[in-house]
């Protein structure tokens, strides 16, 4: 690492850091198919990286903390490798008596980018794509004592494959890449007939439950009135609420139900609740449940101190949920990263509301995608743009990804397909596909600039300026603001470099900044006509020290009740 950084570990991080032996993240990673089988396969594993991806290596000379990738603290590596390396990870385990009912499924939550398993010598499959999950039958070459060896290839493909916020020389708004294994790994077994996935429509009366895998069985799905049984008839039940309790940030219920047939079970969840855009005293406002709702949301780039992608431990989510919670914001903007399915259940239960990005490919120009568009140049045609079919059949397969591993999630109220410009290509076509996988949610076209497409919302990025509130057919969306910068002492990545967009030298000074800038700009354009804000950001990230919280999550630079005073005064301007 260079020598301009100082190691930060979070609290989590550091009591971690200081138990060798605990096995981290050891929670079940799937809470939206809950099964009675779960091996939790994290830890220290063998861990090398050579130059040579067709030969395994002689010798593993270390050892990584699983599922942390190299990169970071916690992973016992925290190095930035070499571009063009292989990293090959390598343990052994044993399958407890009892567990296997019929089939052993590996499951890696995520691992980025191109991986390959072998198991006792067998190429059993792979995967391609830092973040979707990868799962493989690995049944029938197991062994009382099984050797795992998982090869990782991590180009950092920006012209392909999606990268997000990742690049080699760090600095300013680009971070450390993160390579390898970077979620949970995990076996589960299951019968012959399993329940593969759940999928999940709902409207006002009701919901109607799809399996895939399993055709028929008995649903229950718990209520405030009881448990109601319905059958389940050619992989679809539907139940049908009487009165259904509908789901928003001040009662988030969710819907248990079991899925049961003669050789599975599995439990899961789901929520009643319905988004639209309706004209409210003359202005068109994005609702929930029918109501007007602003959407007083911080950018959250999902990054943390010492794990980089991956935080300390599975209540670290939940942690800065209800940490932004505390502070009045009801809206999470997940920017350009997938998250483990922990944190959109922890905002499915917790009632926080997300926006979801997806993540970026394409070559980034900071001319043509930052500085003519900052000083206002911001049309552009799209429709030619990465014409490298590769390219966009990259970002088409990372969007399927993306609506289907997340669209079950109550919380997701957005989708966000380009930021400010990065890979952006025939967007109008990329909204109608956008539409076809889910016609339930808002959809954010391109968020800043380089509109010309469809989109449900006027989406404005404004930083150098004061935002002025512009009447519009659509809601308004002011999808980026703030980014001001203050940097605690002791808690810094960077002490030398520095980036956000106004900086200061005080907390006090700091935070009546943030407080004018809501009064003055964010407040008064309420009642004009804005639907929602999202400030920049949760917490700093690496030399960017705008967040409201230290990289280190330790500090918190606001005042928690003049925070909560502005959230309040927000509510009352619709």
């Amino acid at each position: 690492m260079k020598v301009d950084t100082i190691d930060l570990f979070t609290p989590s991080g550091e009591r971690l850091a200081a138990d060798h032996d605990r096995m981290p993240w050891d929670v079940y990673p799937r809470p939206t198919l809950r099964r009675d089988s779960y091996l939790c396969l994290n830890g220290w594993w063998d861990f090398a990286v050579t130059a040579d991806g067709d030969t395994f290596p002689a010798a593993y000379e270390k050892q990584i903390r699983v599922p942390y990738c190299p990169e970071s603290l916690l992973s016992g590596v925290h190095e930035v490798l070499p571009k063009g390396s292989y990293l090959f990870y390598h343990r052994t385990f044993s399958v407890p008596d009892g567990f296997q009912k019929d089939r052993v499924i590996l499951h890696i939550g995520a691992v980025d980018q191109v991986a390959t398993v072998w198991i006792n010598g067998v190429d059993v499959g792979g995967h391609v794509g830092g973040y979707s999950p990868l799962w493989l039958d690995i049944t029938d070459h197991l062994q009382d004592e099984n050797e795992i060896v998982v090869r990782v290839e991590d180009y950092l493909d920006r012209a392909q494959l999606p990268y997000g916020k990742q690049k080699y020389k760090r600095g300013g708004m680009w971070y450390t890449p993160v390579s390898g294994i970077w979620q949970t790994v995990w076996l589960e077994s299951v019968p012959a007939e399993y329940v593969r996935s759940l999928e999940v429509t709902t409207d006002d009366s009701g919901a109607t439950i799809h399996t895939h895998g399993v055709t028929d069985g008995t649903v229950s799905v718990t209520t405030p009135d009881g448990v109601l049984e319905c059958a389940l008839r050619n992989g679809v039940a539907r139940v049908d609420l009487p009165s259904p309790r509908l789901w928003c940030p001040e009662d988030p219920y969710l819907y248990e139900y079991t899925v049961k047939t003669a050789e599975d079970e599995v439990k899961s969840y789901f929520a009643i609740r319905n988004l639209d855009i309706q004209i409210v005293n003359g202005i068109p406002r994005m609702c929930l449940n029918g109501k007007p709702v602003f959407f007083h949301a911080v950018l959250d780039q999902g990054y943390w101190s010492d794990g980089l992608f991956t935080p300390p431990l599975p209540t670290c989510y939940a942690w800065d949920v209800e940490k932004m919670q505390t502070l009045g914001f009801n809206t999470l903007r997940k920017h350009i990263k997938i998250e483990a399915e922990q944190f959109y259940y922890d905002c499915d239960r917790l009632g926080m509301l997300v926006w979801q990005d997806m993540v970026n490919n394409g070559r980034y120009s900071f001319l043509r995608d930052t500085a003519l568009p900052t000083i206002g140049m911001k049309k552009l045609c799209d429709k030619y743009l990465h014409p490298d079919n590769a390219t966009r059949a990259a970002f088409e397969m990372g969007m399927r990804q993306t609506v289907t591993q997340l669209k079950k999630h109550p919380c997701i109220v957005g989708w966000t397909i380009f930021n400010e410009g990065w890979g952006q290509f025939d967007s109008q076509r990329m909204y109608e596909l956008l539409k076809e996988l889910d016609d339930t949610r808002f959809v954010d076209t391109a968020s800043g600039w380089f509109k010309g497409a469809d989109s449900d919302v006027v989406s404005e990025h404004v930083y150098f300026k004061p935002f002025r509130y512009k009447t519009a057919d659509k809601p308004v969306f002011l999808s980026e603001f703030g980014g001001y910068s203050y940097k605690p002492e002791g808690h810094v990545f960077n002490e030398k470099e520095t980036y956000g967009y106004r900086l200061f030298e005080d907390a006090a000074t700091y935070m009546n900044a943030v407080e004018a800038l809501y009064r003055k700009e964010i407040i008064p354009a309420v009642s004009q006509g804005l639907c929602g804000a999202v400030y920049t950001q949760l917490s700093d990230v690496e030399n960017e020290t705008n967040g409201l919280y230290s990289y280190d999550r330790r500090v918190c630079k606001v005042d928690e009740v003049r925070m909560r005073a502005i959230a309040e005064e927000l509510k009352g301007e619709l």
